[in-house]
């Protein structure tokens, strides 16, 4: 009985384990959530670059403090023109205008100052050039000739203005003054408007053929193909003998590097002490510009003894006075042979340089044996720009400083490049120059002390040689060092068809077409911080 009811109850706890083990609810397992793979954001090299532009400039450029936020900005819209290169130039061109009514003048229709600039083209020993210019190192790769138009859209006359040194010109025995009849066989001289299109490609031709009358009056006809050559940066030096003055003339092109310019300049000098020079005519009515350092030598060539203390500043925006641009950190800063340097095992870049007020601001320190002159006369151009106003500007709290000519270009800025895609220097203004009174500003051009006294070629005369004192700016900046006096000249009369060809009227038509000269300061004297 005993033995029934244990087995009674344990089938009992059988039943009831079983019962138990059957109701049990297993709890659902949380899933694991989907590993979620954020979408991968591309940008395009050129997406890139615009980014860059416009970021570099959010910190560097001078007028930074006008430029809107990235997205306002959007640097990526500007898609629109045929090549990415014309893009970025847009692009460039629509920060400037954030700084009106400096850099940037209402109705224009591209950047003043800024630039950017394909670096297979730096070398002018790699391609033909499209333009009549000589580069910054002293070479040149074209026909080596300048060109003038003056007169009326309905008439004009064609001049040589300039011919450089060893060039395809030099060598075909053409001068400043010049009278061009017929290129490539057409006749010019009429409809200047019509004929830009023939102009342009004629000029920008691999050969060219030229007709005209020489300054005597007699007819030359040449044919030039473009070439390489080394130029010198100096047109012509003279001494001239007004009254008992003797002054000294030197007409230079451009602020070339210091191993085509300085020993140039320093000849140059020397011959005019040792001719008794007592004032100077300086004749940068073609000059553009060039390197900062090479305009310091010519002040200091220039400058009397007296001239001490400060040449004049370079003024960067808050954020880079500050040693703030962090972005220079991706720019190395390259020596001379363009190489990275190094500083504590460290790579030297742009961010490491010093921008201060105190850190840029240049000194007098005399050079050559010129030491005495008091007076200088700057004939100029709206083609004289940039280094060419800085040494004016410099000189003028120091010395007695005139100009004769036109309203000079008008750019107080400097540059240095930044690089993108390895490919591209972008030079934005970076710095504004003051002399040593504070005197700056001028981004109207300089205007001249002789104005409306007559044009560079007055109607119904000849264009005449560099240093020829019946040029008609050179003769002016002479009344100005010695009035009263006359120089001897050698004056020719107008032939017959000389008059025929001469223009009524005497203005400059056009400077885009004539003018390629290199316009701006590149500043490459950098201090380490």
């Amino acid at each position: 009985m005993k033995i029934n009811k244990i087995f009674a109850l344990l089938a009992i706890v059988i039943a009831t384990l079983a019962a138990c083990k059957k109701t049990k609810v297993t709890p659902t397992p949380t899933p694991t959530p989907p590993v979620v793979v954020p979408p991968v954001v591309t940008a395009t090299r050129a997406e890139l670059s615009k980014d860059s532009i416009f970021l570099y400039a959010k910190q560097i450029y001078l007028w930074n403090d006008k430029l809107p936020t990235y997205e306002v900005f959007n640097p990526r819209k500007y898609t629109s023109n045929s090549t990415e290169l014309s893009n970025y130039e847009q692009e460039l061109f629509e920060i400037t205008k954030y700084s009106n009514p400096y850099e940037y003048k209402s109705g224009a229709t591209s950047s003043k100052y800024s630039y950017i600039f394909d670096k297979a083209n730096k070398n002018a020993t790699s391609t033909l050039k499209t333009t009549a210019s000589v580069d910054l190192e002293g070479n040149g790769n074209d026909l080596g000739i300048r060109f003038g138009f003056y007169g009326t859209d309905a008439s004009f006359t064609t001049y040589v203005t300039a011919v450089y040194q060893n060039s395809p010109a030099e060598k075909a025995n053409l001068v400043r003054g010049n009278l061009i009849t017929k290129i490539n066989g057409v006749t010019v001289g009429s409809n200047f408007s019509a004929n830009l299109n023939f102009l342009n490609t004629a000029l920008a031709g691999t050969t060219i053929s030229l007709e005209g009358l020489k300054n005597d009056g007699t007819s030359f006809s040449v044919t030039l193909l473009k070439s390489l050559f080394k130029s010198s940066p100096i047109y012509k030096t003279k001494i001239l003998t007004a009254g008992s003055k003797k002054v000294g003339y030197l007409a230079y092109a451009r602020f070339s590097n210091a191993e085509n310019s300085i020993a140039e300049l320093e000849a140059a000098f020397t011959s005019f002490a040792a001719g008794g020079v007592t004032d100077l005519i300086i004749d940068l009515r073609y000059n553009g510009g060039g390197y900062v350092s090479t305009a310091q030598h010519l002040i200091n060539l220039i400058a009397p003894s007296t001239a001490t203390g400060t040449m004049f500043t370079e003024y960067y925006n808050a954020t880079m006075q500050a040693g703030s641009a962090t972005i220079l950190a991706n720019q190395p800063l390259l020596d001379a042979n363009d190489k990275v340097q190094y500083r504590n095992g460290k790579m030297i870049t742009y961010a490491d340089v010093d921008y201060s007020v105190s850190g840029n601001t240049e000194v007098f320190a005399k050079k050559g044996p010129l030491t005495t002159v008091k007076n200088v006369v700057f004939i100029v151009s709206g083609s004289t720009a940039s280094a060419s106003e800085l040494v004016i500007n410099s000189l003028k709290p120091h010395m007695t400083v005139q100009l004769v000519g036109l309203t000079t270009y008008g750019k107080p800025v400097g540059f240095f490049p930044v690089t993108i895609e390895n490919k591209y220097d972008v030079y934005y203004s970076l710095f504004e120059t003051k002399n040593s009174l504070g005197q700056g500003g001028y981004y109207d051009g300089l205007v001249p002390d002789v104005a409306n006294r007559g044009p560079e070629v007055p109607a119904g005369t000849i264009m005449y040689d560099f240093g020829n004192p019946n040029d008609n700016y050179l003769k002016m900046a002479l009344g100005l060092v010695a009035p009263g006096v006359t120089v001897t000249s050698q004056a020719k009369t107008m032939t017959a068809k000389q008059r025929d060809l001469a223009s009524p009227s005497s203005a400059i038509i056009n400077t885009d077409l004539s003018d390629h000269e290199f316009k701006g300061m590149i500043d490459t004297k950098h201090r380490i911080k």
